[in-house]
């Protein structure tokens, strides 16, 4: 008689995916941390209205925020080889290249940094406004460069505001990972597909990898919870 749940795999299961939550993390984390660069950057360029560059990074946010991830990811994967074959084989550039061997983490990795970039910018550039403009004011008065109020008095801020939703994107990147085993990546979420086919127990496995994946967020979540109460212990302190 079949079983209707088989606790034991699903428990056998468990250590050998979480043998691949590194996989997770660190695409994760590092398209995290790159995305959060490229997102600062687009925020930077649209609020100071950079001419040429304003137009095209509020093209680049409206695409990324108005196409599936799961869309961006395949354009990214089979988008870049065929455009670096093109310039090799038409131009000679990059001939020492072999496009062939390029790590699909690779792909993951930029394609979840450019979207990462596009959300972001928009949490930036909300959190850069929200800083009273009085203090651009005061600053300019005291003899400060630009650069100096962005850094010193700008950002700092700006970054407290924006914590929290940082905190959400990171908790949801670690989530759409489980979309990069469908690239050829086996985080996760491919090791227990891979589980699930050899042993047919789909649901055992998928049990096992969404209580990992429940269990990271809770402590990423947990983690900002703390972060978050010392930096506004650290505000109330000043």
């Amino acid at each position: 008689m079949e079983k209707l749940f088989d606790l034991d795999y699903m428990l056998k299961s468990l250590p050998r995916i979480v043998e691949y939550l590194p996989v997770t993390l660190w695409i994760a984390l590092l398209s995290m941390l790159l995305g959060s660069i490229i997102g600062l950057a687009t925020a930077l360029i649209r609020i100071y209205k950079v001419p040429v560059l304003a137009q095209l990074s509020t093209l680049y946010v409206s695409y990324i925020r108005g196409t599936p991830l799961i869309v961006q990811l395949f354009l990214v994967y089979y988008g870049i080889p065929k455009f670096l074959y093109f310039f090799q084989s038409e131009y000679g550039f990059l001939q020492q290249l072999n496009i062939y061997v390029i790590p699909p983490e690779i792909f993951a990795l930029l394609s979840f940094s450019l979207n990462l970039g596009g959300y972001l910018s928009e949490t930036f550039r909300a959190a850069i406004n929200s800083v009273d403009r009085g203090q651009f004011e005061a600053a300019n008065s005291i003899g400060m460069s630009q650069t100096q109020i962005m850094l010193k008095i700008v950002l700092p801020q700006a970054l407290t505001v924006a914590l929290p939703n940082l905190g959400n994107t990171l908790i949801s990147t670690v989530k759409d990972t489980s979309f990069i085993f469908m690239i050829g990546v086996v985080d996760m979420m491919g090791q227990a597909k891979i589980m699930g086919a050899r042993a047919l127990a789909f649901f055992e496995v998928y049990v096992a990898v969404s209580l990992i994946y429940w269990l990271v967020c809770i402590i990423i979540e947990r983690g900002l919870v703390v972060l978050e109460k010392r930096i506004r212990i650290y505000e109330r302190s000043e």
